[in-house]
């Protein structure tokens, strides 16, 4: 079992979880994740690893309550236990100093984010972060990508808090209209916000990075259900990735696999869905 050392509410449905699991905290590094599961009732699923303490043997989670498996999670508080907590898992992103760096959120994507602007920070780069939200009230991490970036421009979808408009018009304004001049970006966030971002770097001739854990299941590969079109070739993003070279994703493939379960999702989340009676 592991103990949920700490929980804080972060905006509607979204919550920071401090989960003591030593082993995990040990070795873990920006990029990669783990698989839980909070009951013996419960499927597997991934959670990047947001931050972590090897002193004390935690890590850091940040979960949106979307379905069945992150409302269980998300009703549990500070002492109680998740059954599962497998991990590190994934590769590793790939820090080094690059020189100046963009890194672009969307949305619950800021999270898995934060790691990586953090490592690229310390890594000696000059690390630019987009934030961006539909609403001030859904925004995010601020104060923590402040301290791990050298400059923090935000952006909403109404104009209620930073600049109003996509991420990636603000990347792209930052570069054409502010001169700045960027060596890497990493995007991570809903994947029409990761294509936007990828259409806007490539024309400009920015290397970029895109996590694509917003298709992962079971985070072990067992499952198939995270396969994608890596420049025409099948990978999967849970033991392949979950980074890649954003130019080269199939983006159409993915967004359509995305679709194949939003109905089973609203199924489950309605009640309407029940699983097969298990045999004696």
């Amino acid at each position: 079992m592991y103990t949920i050392l700490d929980k804080q509410l972060l905006g509607p449905k979204v919550y920071r979880l401090r989960v003591r699991a030593p082993e995990v905290a040990r070795v873990r590094r920006a990029g990669q994740f783990v698989a839980l599961r909070v009951n013996k009732e419960g499927e597997r699923f991934p959670l990047t690893i947001v931050d972590s303490d090897p002193v004390d043997g935690s890590i850091t989670l940040i979960v949106q309550e979307v379905g069945l498996s992150t409302q269980s999670l998300c009703q549990k508080n500070a002492g109680d236990e998740i059954l599962d907590v497998a991990g590190p898992l994934g590769h590793p992103t790939d820090i080094e100093k690059f020189g100046n760096c963009v890194c672009v959120g969307g949305g619950i994507g800021v999270a898995p984010l934060y790691p990586i602007a953090k490592a690229l920070k310390q890594a000696g780069n000059n690390v630019t972060t987009i934030i961006g939200a539909r609403t001030a009230g859904s925004s995010f991490l601020r104060g923590e990508m402040r301290e791990v970036s050298n400059d923090v421009v935000l952006a909403t979808d109404d104009g209620s808090l930073g600049m109003k408009g996509f991420v990636s018009d603000v990347l792209k304004h930052l570069v054409q209209k502010g001169g700045r001049h960027f060596d890497l970006a990493a995007a991570i966030g809903p994947v029409p916000m990761m294509r936007a971002v990828c259409n806007v770097t490539k024309e400009l001739g920015i290397r970029t990075i895109v996590s694509l854990n917003p298709i992962m299941v079971d985070g072990t590969g067992m499952c198939g259900g995270c396969r994608v079109l890596i420049g025409g070739q099948t990978k999967f993003a849970c033991v392949d990735g979950p980074e890649f070279d954003g130019h080269q994703v199939d983006f159409a493939a993915l967004m359509s696999r995305l679709r194949m379960y939003d109905h089973l999702k609203e199924q489950c989340v309605s009640g309407a869905f029940a699983p097969a009676p298990k045999t004696p």
